[in-house]
């Protein structure tokens, strides 16, 4: 009895520890999967129109040298009630599920946007398949199925293109804003910000850029183009911020890397081009007597990028008198963009109410539910230091150093 009761022990341990080796009960195999990278999403009638970019893995792996036969990409699309039907109603055209964990990026087409996003964001908020750390970007004057048949250069995915170039024009330019899904939830829930998404474009030929001789010249028939920062009330589109705009409002909300802009010379006779290399910002807003205040406080700085007139760099009221037109410059463009807010859309989308929960909860509790009338009513402060801290590996420009 005692033996048989140890087999059976012993026999119960075994199994429990061949549990764990039983090996992944959902996998999926790559060659019954079609891999999309991009999303998109437009209203047709009552109806969601998808469009999804899938890789073509054969094309995309083409080895130095040979030629491939087809594009590296290709679309499917299908309409439906709801988007999930749309998705799965692709498998009449697919050979493959399609499978959407490696998203990149998801494209909404202007109308949609404008009619609301929320009830579209909703599957992909919900699906266990997919991560959140694709971008949400609204495809301005055109629908989203345009943009994603556009065929791009240098990256041959364009979906990838469009990530990696939102990524590198928000460290280096800073007109454009990276959002993801859960960050634009985030906003979209909270009563003291409305979200911003950016805005691509295309440009030139759409028809001739849905070729693939479109990468093969030197100057393709279209381009797809980062186009400003689309303005949200809750989940619906109100309008655009211009480039200048778009970079005020990254400046106000502290997600400025770097950029470059420009200040007359002291001498008036040409412009200094200035490199920010560092920018930190802090909202804040406060009451006084019933109205509130909203004041920036914003802290940059800046490399001498370009020279082009005759200043001498090497003496320091030259250098105090450029900081001077730079802080300047960035006040204007903060102010211009509060008030584009204030006047044109009625809408906080810097996040001035957030931070006035923050800093005084018992006021916000009086101002949240009409928060937007008390934002645009506010008084405006900006206040701005720029540093200069290098002049580049010459103190003045050669055209100076000539005149002498």
């Amino acid at each position: 009895m005692k033996v048989s009761m140890k087999r059976c022990a012993v026999m119960l341990i075994v199994v429990f520890l061949l549990l764990p080796l039983t090996g992944c009960w959902d996998r999926r195999e790559l060659n019954e999967l079609a891999i999309a990278v991009g999303l998109g999403i437009d209203k047709v009638g009552e109806r969601y129109r998808v469009t999804a970019q899938v890789v073509q893995p054969s094309e995309v792996a083409t080895s130095k040298g040979s030629a491939g036969y087809s594009t590296p990409v290709t679309t499917y699309r299908a309409s439906g009630v709801t988007i999930f039907e749309a998705i799965r109603k692709m498998t009449t055209i697919s050979p493959r599920k399609i499978y959407a964990a490696h998203l990149r990026v998801v494209v909404i087409g202007e109308e949609l946007a404008r009619e609301g996003i929320a009830e579209a964001l909703d599957l992909l908020s919900r699906d266990y398949e997919l991560r959140m750390d694709f971008y949400v970007i609204v495809a301005k004057e055109t629908k989203a199925e345009d943009l994603l048949e556009l065929l791009t250069p240098l990256d041959k995915i364009p979906a990838s293109k469009i990530y990696n170039s939102i990524q590198v024009s928000e460290k280096a330019w800073a007109p454009v804003s990276a959002v993801t899904l859960d960050m634009f939830i985030r906003d979209y829930e909270s009563k003291g910000k409305n979200p911003v998404l950016s805005g691509i474009k295309a440009t030139g030929n759409e028809e001739k850029g849905k070729q693939k001789s479109n990468v093969e010249k030197l100057q393709p028939d279209a381009r797809l183009r980062n186009n400003g920062l689309a303005v949200f009330r809750y989940d619906k589109l109100i309008g655009w911020l211009s480039e200048e705009q778009s970079k005020g409002y990254n400046y106000i909300v502290n997600r400025v890397k770097s950029t470059v802009g420009h200040v007359p010379c002291p001498s008036g006779d040409g412009n200094i081009a200035l490199e920010i290399i560092h920018s930190k910002s802090r909202m804040k807003t406060e009451v006084r007597n019933g109205k509130p205040k909203l004041t920036v406080d914003l802290r940059v700085e800046e490399n001498v990028g370009e020279v082009m007139c005759q200043a001498d760099l090497t003496e320091k009221s030259v250098i105090d008198a450029l900081e001077r037109e730079a802080e300047q410059s960035l006040r204007d463009i903060i102010e211009r963009t509060i008030k584009t807010g204030q006047e044109k859309f009625h809408c906080d989308f810097f996040g001035f109410g957030e931070a006035l929960h923050r800093s005084n909860l018992r006021v916000w509790k009086q101002m949240e539910n009409d928060w937007e009338e008390h934002f645009v009513d506010a008084s405006i402060t900006v206040n701005a230091k720029v540093v200069i801290k290098r002049t580049g590996t010459v103190d003045n420009s050669f055209i100076v150093d000539k005149e002498r």
